[in-house]
C-alpha cells in the first residue's frame, strides 16, 4: 500500500518530485539530465494524453516511439522531432538496448501486452512505466516484477490519481481528521461501452470487463482513501448476457470491502452507465470527488454536504501526467523505489482476482495482505 509518509511529503509540498537531481555515484549517468521515454503503443492515451504531457515536464523527455503503424510513426516523430531511428516496431523492440537515449520505456498497450513488453523493456536494460491494470492476472504481475529485480531497473505503474491535486487534498484530509474517525467509503465508476468489438469486451485481450478497466480506479481510491489494506471482499455481478456488448466480460460489478479498522467499502464499476464519484464518510462530516478521476474538471467538497467546495493547491506538476512521468524520472535518478511501484499494481489484481471469485462463488472471502 502507499507508503504514508512518503505520501504526506507528495501532499505537502511534492517535495519528493522537486528534489535536487544530484543522484547516487551509481546513477551518475543519467543526473543533471532529463531524462528519455519511449512510448510503447500509439493508441488513444499514448498519442493523445502521454505525448504532449512532455512540454510541462522538468525531468523528462520524449525520445522514442514503438508502434504496428510505419506511417502513423513518422507523423508523429515528425510532429515532435524525434529522428527516424528512434521509431521501433514490435519486431526490432528488442533492440532498444542499443539505444543510450532511452532510459525509460512506458508501455501504453492493451492489457493482455503489458506483460510481454514490459518484461522485454528490463531485459533491454530499460526502467518502466506501464499503464493500468498492470497485467492480465496476479502471475504476470509478479513475473513483471521479478524481470524488473533481475535487471535492477524501476518498474512503476501508471496511477495518475496518486499525482491528481484533488485526490491529494482529499487524502490529506482524510488524514488529518477532518471528517473525524472514517467509517464509510464509496466509489462508482463507469461509462457507457457502445461498440462490442473493442478490445476492452473481449476477454483475452482485457482480462475481464468494466473491473479491469474502471473498478481498478474505485479500488485503488479505496486504498489510498482509507490508507488500508481491505481483509474481505464480497462481490456481485449483474450482466446481461443476451447483450452483445457482454459475450465476454461483465458489464455491471459491485463489490464490498472490509477494512481492519472497521471502514466498509463499497464500490461499483459498469458499462451500461457514465458515473465517476468517491466519498469518504466520517463521524464528523463527508469528503465527497465528483467527478473524482477524470482527466480534468476534478471537483471537492468537505463537509457535511456540498456546500463547502474546495479548490486544491497545486500537485506536484504542471499537470498529473507530467508529475507522473517525472516521478519516475527522479526515482531513477535518486534511486528510490516509486510510490506506485509494481507492487502496487499487483496488489489490485490480486484483489481484483478476488472479487472475481467472489462474484462467482457468492461467497464473501479473506483477503491475503
Amino acid at each position: 500500500m502507499i507508503d504514508v509518509n512518503r505520501r504526506k511529503l507528495v501532499v505537502a509540498a511534492g517535495a519528493t518530485l522537486a528534489a535536487s537531481t544530484i543522484g547516487n555515484p551509481a546513477w551518475a549517468d543519467v543526473a543533471g539530465r532529463k531524462l528519455g521515454y519511449a512510448i510503447v503503443g500509439l493508441g488513444s492515451y499514448g498519442l493523445g494524453r502521454i505525448i504532449p504531457q512532455f512540454k510541462n515536464c522538468e525531468h523528462s523527455r520524449l525520445v522514442a516511439l514503438v508502434s504496428g503503424d510505419p506511417a502513423k510513426a513518422k507523423r508523429v516523430a515528425a510532429e515532435y522531432g524525434l529522428a527516424e531511428r528512434n521509431i521501433y516496431n514490435y519486431d526490432n523492440y528488442d533492440s532498444i538496448r542499443d539505444n543510450p537515449e532511452i532510459d525509460i520505456v512506458y508501455v501504453c498497450l492493451p492489457v493482455f501486452m503489458h506483460a510481454e513488453y514490459t518484461i522485454r523493456a528490463a531485459k533491454a536494460g530499460k526502467h518502466v512505466m506501464c499503464e493500468k491494470p498492470m497485467a492480465i492476472s496476479a502471475a504476470e504481475c509478479e513475473a513483471m516484477i521479478a524481470a524488473c529485480k533481475t535487471a535492477g531497473k524501476k518498474l512503476m505503474i501508471g496511477y495518475r490519481c496518486h499525482f491528481e491535486p484533488t485526490n491529494l487534498e482529499a487524502i490529506r484530509r482524510a488524514r488529518s481528521g477532518d471528517i473525524g474517525k472514517l467509517r464509510y467509503f464509496r466509489s462508482e465508476h463507469g461509462f457507457v461501452q457502445g461498440d462490442p468489438s473493442k478490445w476492452r469486451l473481449k476477454k483475452k485481450l482485457g482480462g475481464g470487463g468494466s473491473l479491469m478497466d474502471m473498478g481498478i480506479y474505485a479500488l485503488n481510491a479505496a486504498r489510498y482513501m482509507t490508507g488500508e489494506e481491505p481483509i474481505s471482499v464480497f462481490a456481485t455481478e449483474h450482466t446481461d448476457r443476451k447483450d452483445p456488448r457482454f459475450r465476454e466480460v461483465e458489464d455491471m460489478i459491485e463489490f464490498e470491502l472490509e477494512f481492519p479498522s472497521g471502514v466498509i467499502g463499497s464500490c461499483m464499476s459498469m458499462y451500461s452507465a457514465n458515473q465517476n464519484h468517491i466519498m469518504l464518510m466520517g463521524e464528523k462530516g463527508r469528503i465527497e470527488l465528483e467527478p473524482g478521476t477524470s482527466y480534468e474538471g476534478n471537483r471537492l467538497w468537505v463537509g457535511r454536504g456540498r456546500e463547502n467546495e474546495i479548490t486544491p493547491p497545486p500537485g506536484p506538476g504542471k499537470t498529473q501526467w507530467a508529475a507522473q512521468l517525472d516521478h519516475l524520472s527522479q526515482c531513477v535518478i535518486d534511486n528510490r523505489e516509486p510510490i506506485v511501484a509494481g507492487e502496487e499494481g499487483l496488489r489490485d489484481l490480486r484483489i481484483i482476482e478476488a472479487i472475481y471469485r467472489s462474484a462467482r462463488e457468492q461467497k464473501r472471502l479473506p483477503l491475503r495482505a
